[in-house]
């Protein structure tokens, strides 16, 4: 008796919805994002999509839970170039298409707080947690002072690049190196 088999199943679906997920949640916000659309960009049927994922909240969290910010290779040892290089590298990720707009989205009160939470988890955190460890050493090492308000200067490095989004598209020359400045210098940098 010969048994039949379905379809193979094609490996590369889930990385497509994904992929496709995350532009439509940055362009669309989570409102808007339409799970009919992500299924027949991505190249696949509703149904296939359900299968793996029961509803939006589910797939636009598994998006964002997909999204992991890239570490840098060799972290400089110098706090201060440490400092740097990790904005450069917060710059270059923020920069990419789509990846401002799904800050936004995840400002929208109509946004998951599953959604939200994995966000924050595996895109802000990380950056956060990297930002203070830099200053901490700098801290230790006498390099800023040791009242300084690391809490505070952590926002600032990264709230600043949104807060000039929003008044200029176009990025200053040398963001990273004047952002670090601001900061080091504020902190009792020497």
């Amino acid at each position: 008796m010969t048994r039949k088999t379905g379809r193979t199943r094609d490996a590369t679906i889930d990385a497509r919805i994904l992929a496709v997920a995350r532009r439509h949640l940055a362009v669309y916000g989570y409102e808007r994002m339409s799970l009919a659309a992500v299924a027949q960009e991505a190249g696949t049927s509703r149904p296939a999509l359900y299968r793996r994922w029961p509803g939006k909240a589910e797939l636009a969290a598994a998006a964002v839970g997909s999204m992991i910010e890239e570490k840098q290779a060799n972290p400089p040892m110098d706090p201060y170039a440490a400092l740097v290089a990790e904005l450069a590298d917060f710059q270059r990720g923020v920069s990419r298409p789509g990846r401002l707009s799904l800050v936004g989205t995840m400002l929208q009160d109509t946004t998951e707080p599953e959604v939200l939470a994995r966000y924050r988890a595996r895109v802000v955190a990380p950056r956060r947690r990297r930002i203070l460890a830099i200053l901490q050493s700098a801290q230790r090492s006498g390099l800023i002072d040791a009242d300084a308000d690391l809490e505070i200067a952590v926002t600032m490095c990264t709230g600043s690049w949104y807060g000039r989004a929003l008044a200029d598209p176009t990025p200053p020359p040398h963001w990273p190196e004047r952002t670090a400045a601001l900061i080091w210098h504020a902190l009792g940098g020497r």
